[in-house]
């Protein structure tokens, strides 16, 4: 049986994991922005071209949580999946500082063969994934299967500027950034296929489409 001194120890961790984790969030964000990126102002313009959204929401891709946070800024209670844990624990972390982290339900989920009923997502938001699916049409494949007769489908990924500044970035810490073969544009084309009605909006440093169901 655990005692008070276990419990004050373990939410005296959790809160030094918090702060640090949202240090190295703002000197992430304040990275990107001295390369003219700023990350809230892009999530936000998605946003605003995404909405309204309504009933069930599904986001795929959870990342480190910068959209995550957004939408539950927003108000909004949705699903967001990841097949990374450890990048969801830090989005759970960012979430957490905002005081906003039951507005979530978080799972651990592969795009490719999604748990969910057929149907059970009105909104499906995507952001800054495509370029790391390695089977993207078997993603939208499921996408339309969990979508919702009325529902909608809202991709998002960097433009030809914004990866540049990711490339950027990368290659100051010492890394390299993966890329799969497909791009947004193929599965606007995929999408369309299928009969798909789409609209298209474009930032500095965001591409993306809407793309709604066709009614049968």
């Amino acid at each position: 049986m655990r005692d008070e001194n276990d419990e004050g120890l373990e939410r005296l961790i959790l809160e030094r994991k918090v702060l640090e984790n949202h240090k190295r969030y703002l000197e992430r964000k304040k990275l990107y922005q001295s390369h003219g990126f700023d990350i809230d102002k892009e999530r936000e313009f998605v946003l605003d071209k995404a909405e309204p959204l309504f009933d069930d929401i599904l986001e795929v891709g959870t990342g480190k949580g910068h959209f995550t946070l957004i939408l539950a800024k927003e108000g909004y209670q949705f699903t967001s999946v990841d097949i990374s844990r450890e990048e969801q624990n830090i989005a759970k972390l960012n979430l957490k500082y905002a005081g906003l982290e039951k507005t979530v339900d978080f799972k651990i989920e592969n795009a490719e063969h999604l748990s969910f009923d057929d149907k059970s997502f009105d909104i499906i938001l995507s952001i800054n994934t495509v370029h790391h699916f390695e089977n993207p049409f078997k993603v939208m494949d499921e996408f339309i299967r969990v979508l919702t007769f009325e529902g909608k489908i809202v991709l998002s990924d960097f433009t030809k500027d914004g990866f540049e500044v990711l490339n950027k970035i990368h290659a100051q810490e010492g890394r390299s950034h993966r890329t799969a073969k497909f791009n947004l544009q193929d599965i606007h084309r995929y999408l369309c296929e299928k009969g798909f009605k789409t609209e298209k909006y474009n930032s500095k440093f965001q591409e993306m489409f809407i793309a709604y169901k066709p009614i049968i």
